[in-house]
């Protein structure tokens, strides 16, 4: 079997092992040498999440302008749909200087109702809702109003007698009011 010999340590791991642990480095495409995230990491996250190249239905309309200086990003880029019609895909740095931005995404082929993710959410489900800040979260037990897929935005309450509030679906059962 091939292996691959890491100098001074003298570890060796087999090709299949390196490949596992290669994805969970940061590919060295994310950084420019000036310090800032390269624009071309914010098209393959893209590509990556949308599953279609620029250009393409369903994939970013233009790719990321490469004037931009955004911070070095120190985790991987997350990506979500930013709106429920899935025109726009939101990709977000985590930290340490932490950014965002919007990236318009071209409508996907077909006729669109097949397009659509399974709701991960269904309406009248009992959910957890919580509130999301820099440094705080608070959670509460509600109910969902409408029905969803994760990213997708809906109408949560937490009573019902109480006020009817906008969360994004996170995942199912978790709907999460951003107090940024």
């Amino acid at each position: 079997m091939n292996t691959i010999s890491f100098w001074p340590s003298g570890w060796r791991l087999s090709p299949l092992a390196l490949a596992t642990l290669l994805p969970l480095c940061d590919p060295p495409a994310t950084a420019q040498a000036d310090g800032h995230t390269n624009p071309a990491a914010i098209d393959e996250a893209v590509a990556a999440f949308t599953g279609a190249s620029i250009g393409a239905p369903g994939g970013a309309r233009v790719s990321a302008d490469r004037r931009l200086q955004l911070a070095l990003c120190g985790g991987p880029l997350a990506v979500s749909w930013h709106t429920p019609a899935r025109t726009a895909v939101q990709v977000e740095c985590p930290g340490p200087t932490r950014w965002r931005m919007f990236v318009a995404v071209n409508p996907a082929s077909g006729n669109g109702a097949g397009a659509r993710a399974a709701p991960a959410i269904r309406r009248g489900d009992a959910l957890t809702i919580m509130v999301r800040g820099r440094s705080f979260s608070v959670q509460q037990q509600g109910e969902a109003i409408d029905a969803g897929a994760v990213g997708e935005w809906i109408t949560v309450r937490t009573s019902r007698k109480a006020e009817p509030l906008r969360a994004r679906i996170e995942r199912p059962g978790l709907a999460v009011i951003a107090a940024d």
